[in-house]
């Protein structure tokens, strides 16, 4: 099975319906959080990911959002209310089975308290190994890992949303994983955000 992985989207649209057409061979697209921001929703992102049947799970910026905090945000009277209530009732994380091997989607970390940042070269990383599944998948940080840490696969499929600067231009992330041979493409593309003007 091949899955289309993103995280930390942002309310970027563009970013997001570039990941999304990259995906044009998946069979399952995962959504590891912060498909929003903490003070911003996105009609048209949450309807991308919702239309596509996206398995999704909240991220930080959810969290925030829909918390007693966010309340002043969700008082904007241009939010599609079905779609507010279809993110609110998506989980903080999500077990998948595929083809007999599990698959663990987390947006920081699969331990408690939830929200640390696990950057490529830190030594925290190996603490994913602890993880009952096969798959780990993780966002939060924008950088991109692909690693095997004992029996894990642990994969972090970097930004949709966030843009990093890369070989003379933003760029945003998304892998596909093909569970049957564990091999994971790593997909850039630019933000059209900040593309040239003709």
């Amino acid at each position: 099975m091949k899955l289309g992985i993103i995280s930390d989207i942002h309310c970027n649209i563009h970013g997001l319906r570039q990941a999304l057409a990259a995906f044009d061979s998946v069979d399952e697209i995962l959504c590891l959080g912060d498909s929003i921001n903490e003070s911003q929703f996105s009609n048209e992102t949450i309807s991308e990911l919702k239309a596509r049947a996206a398995h999704v799970i909240l991220g930080n910026h959810e969290e925030a959002f829909l918390s007693s905090a966010g309340g002043r945000a969700r008082d904007d009277n241009g939010i599609d209310r079905a779609l507010l209530a279809w993110l609110a009732d998506q989980p903080l994380r999500r077990t998948l089975n595929v083809g007999g091997r599990k698959l663990l989607m987390v947006h920081s970390t699969p331990w408690e308290p939830r929200g640390e940042y696990v950057f490529p070269h830190s030594a925290r990383l190996e603490r994913f190994a602890e993880a009952d599944a096969d798959f780990v998948l993780y966002g939060h940080t924008h950088a991109q890992v692909i690693r095997r840490i004992g029996r894990v696969l642990v994969i972090n499929p970097g930004s949709a949303g966030e843009a990093c600067y890369r070989d003379n231009t933003w760029r945003l992330n998304c892998v596909i994983l093909d569970t049957a041979t564990d091999e994971v493409e790593r997909i850039d593309f630019p933000d059209p955000r900040f593309a040239d003007p003709a």
